[in-house]
């Protein structure tokens, strides 16, 4: 049975490729159908009313009607959906919110329909689907599979069901997967995320696990713990785990300490889901970056970054993209998000067919003497100075001292060390000549002594998961921020004993 499973697995791999491949080859021609597409679904809605979608026949049009918005600029639309108003944003009403917690608005609703859902979905499966087809590894597909993730039970908002994106998801695991999907339903329910990984650490140490897939900081914690229950390598424990699948951060810096805990290299694939949509995933083992969805009911806008925040920046489309410029995405979408901020930030590393990197947030930045730091830069330098080191790291975060008791100002980097440096000035003059590598106008700063060199200063272990349970965001889709404006996660240590 189970080889007859992994020979379908392979068959069935070759279709979706030979399908993704069709749309990937005409990009240009798959954005203008999706774009059509939208429009002419969401005419008679109100958003559609309201900005003239029965006249929009070109982007030009569209930019003309329709101004960029984030979801404060969206909500008064979005509370009228949540209200339990029809014909909104959408035809009808969306299937689930997906709730979010903002920074600057509170909770948030986004709404998701049976089309976007079912786009999430199948962007995730197609995903497993083309690392088959290329490296003709299927052995997986016998083993259990492990989705570390949030809790499926949903609440009721008018009508509609309401809960994390992860716990949504769960509802619409494809019929060839429930038996070999874990952990089990009362498992996943639990809130507590110390205690489900507790739970599940127990309920799948004697299981079979091929693929384990969820946020690298939270799978960390969950290889932690199967290590400290067996003391044995989680690949020990699992001797046919094979395949690593992540999303939310970059991998990089925690690939060596992984590699570790496991005992030996295993594949992994790169998502980017989002409450918003499926927006690419990696299909290449070969190649850098993810594929771009581009037949996934959502119609892509670019903004420099750079000149995001100018008077009027200019809105492009794939037409005009290029590698390796910092873009912030802006999404139209089938669950009716519309000229819609996201607030990442993405570089394409190839235009055939569209591969895309996640380089950040717009928000998410050091800028406090124009440098304008972003993550990919320092996931970058801090993967290059650990690099044939033997050092790695937990967790880490970056945060300016603007006013330090003596000396110039400086960037400060909290760093969770698993195997920490023999000499950390060395580190530091390591990293640092990386990140002014990354970063021309960081360099210019030191130089000018506007900054000096970087810090590096160590956490206590468990300090950034002390960091996230202080505020309510320990475990699930949530992520450490990897650098900010402000110090509040650096007072937090210092205030909290959590600083070596």
């Amino acid at each position: 049975m189970s080889f007859i499973r992994s020979f379908f697995a392979k068959i069935f791999a070759a279709t979706i490729a030979r399908k993704i491949n069709r749309w990937s080859s005409k990009p240009f021609e798959t954005q203008d159908i999706v774009f059509k597409k939208l429009i002419k679904s969401a005419q008679d809605t109100q958003f559609g009313k309201d900005h003239q979608f029965h006249s929009i026949k070109s982007h030009t049009d569209y930019i003309s009607r329709v101004p960029v918005r984030d979801y404060e600029s969206l909500r008064p639309y979005i509370d009228k959906v949540v209200n339990g108003e029809t014909n909104v944003l959408w035809r009808g009403k969306p299937l689930y919110f997906a709730k979010t917690s903002g920074t600057t608005s509170g909770s948030k609703y986004i709404p998701i329909t049976d089309v976007s859902i079912k786009a999430q979905v199948e962007a995730s499966r197609n995903a497993a689907l083309m690392y088959i087809n290329e490296t003709g590894n299927s052995k997986f597909v016998k083993g259990k599979w492990i989705f570390l993730q949030g809790s499926p039970l949903l609440n009721d908002k008018n009508g509609i069901k309401t809960g994390r994106l992860s716990g949504i998801s769960a509802h619409y695991v494809p019929s060839y997967l429930l038996k070999n999907r874990m952990p089990s339903w009362k498992t996943n329910c639990i809130e507590d995320w110390e205690n489900k990984v507790d739970a599940i650490v127990l309920e799948t140490v004697k299981e079979d696990m091929t693929v384990i897939a969820g946020i690298p900081s939270w799978v960390q914690m969950y290889f932690e713990k199967l290590i400290e229950h067996k003391n044995q390598s989680v690949g020990n424990i699992f001797k046919n785990f094979n395949l690593f699948i992540y999303g939310g951060v970059n991998y990089s810096p925690y690939r060596s300490k992984f590699e570790s805990l496991i005992g030996r290299k295993v594949d992994s694939i790169e998502l980017y889901p989002a409450s918003e949509g499926f927006f690419a995933f990696q299909d290449s083992q070969q190649k850098k970056g993810m594929l771009l969805q581009l037949n996934s009911g959502i119609f892509y806008e670019f903004i420099e970054a750079d000149k995001f925040y100018d008077k009027a920046p200019k809105r492009i489309t794939l037409r005009d993209v290029k590698k390796g410029i910092n873009y912030v995405m802006i999404i139209s979408t089938n669950a009716g998000l519309w000229a819609y901020n996201i607030g990442d930030t993405i570089q394409f590393v190839s235009i055939s067919p569209f591969r895309i990197i996640v380089s950040g947030r717009i928000k998410h930045f050091i800028s406090a003497f124009g440098e304008h730091v972003i993550a990919k830069e320092v996931e970058q330098a801090l993967s290059l100075a650990i690099s044939n080191t033997g050092i790695s790291i937990s967790e880490f975060t970056v945060a300016p001292e603007i006013n330090p008791k003596s000396g110039l100002p400086y960037h400060e980097w909290l760093v969770e060390f698993e195997t920490p440096p023999e000499n950390l000035k060395e580190f530091e003059d390591k990293l640092n000549l990386e990140i002014v590598q990354q970063n021309s106008y960081y360099s210019d700063l030191i130089k000018g002594k506007v900054l000096r060199p970087l810090k590096v200063t160590a956490v206590k272990k468990q300090g950034f998961t002390s960091y996230m349970k202080s505020i309510g965001k320990l475990g699930g889709q949530n992520k450490t921020p990897r650098l900010s404006n402000d110090r509040k996660i650096a007072d937090f240590l210092y205030s909290n004993g959590m600083i070596k």
